[in-house]
């Protein structure tokens, strides 16, 4: 996911301890307090389903990247696994119950504060929907792929990568 431009990614001004002003050093440090305030990246989660050789996409809703195709996910809660929150994601943006299974790679970009973790997963019944956040879902063969229309960096790397790897566990004919 490419947030670099998104002002809710930009680096906090001020201290959550007592709300003075932030220095420029690296990690900051609170002016008043002296307070060292770290800037952690957010973590997000997302699954690739795929379903009779096809896979899910949804059409995004909201910014960033509004009506660009990407894979069901998004934040990790405090306190929520990587994995559930990706099942949660699912299940609130397409209406599918997943369970998600090997671990398709991990995403991270200089300049970003997100890292994107991608699950394989399975959903054995149930019709997508456009739910929460989503504009619209769509079934896609491999070759269908909407290349030049993907929301983020992380979606089309997840994707070659499940790809690819599928590719390896094909049997030979």
């Amino acid at each position: 996911m490419s947030h670099a431009h998104d002002p809710r990614h930009a680096p906090e001004r001020y201290c959550s301890q007592c709300g003075g002003r932030l220095d420029a050093a690296t990690p900051p440090r609170c002016t008043a307090c002296g307070r060292k305030c770290w800037q952690d990246p957010k973590v997000a989660a997302c699954c690739i389903v795929e379903r009779e050789g096809r896979l899910l996409l949804l059409r995004r809703g909201i910014e960033p990247s509004i009506g660009l195709w990407t894979l069901p996910g998004g934040y990790v809660d405090r306190g929520e696994t990587v994995h559930g929150a990706a099942a949660r994601e699912t299940l609130e943006e397409t209406g599918l119950a997943v369970q998600p299974g090997a671990l398709v790679g991990v995403y991270s970009y200089p300049g970003v504060p997100v890292a994107v973790v991608v699950y394989a997963a399975r959903s054995e019944a149930g019709e997508a929907r456009a739910l929460d956040e989503t504009l619209e879902v769509r079934w896609v063969a491999p070759d269908e792929l909407p290349w030049g229309e993907l929301a983020f960096p992380s979606t089309g790397h997840a994707l070659e990568d499940y790809l690819g790897s599928r590719e390896r566990r094909a049997p030979v004919r």
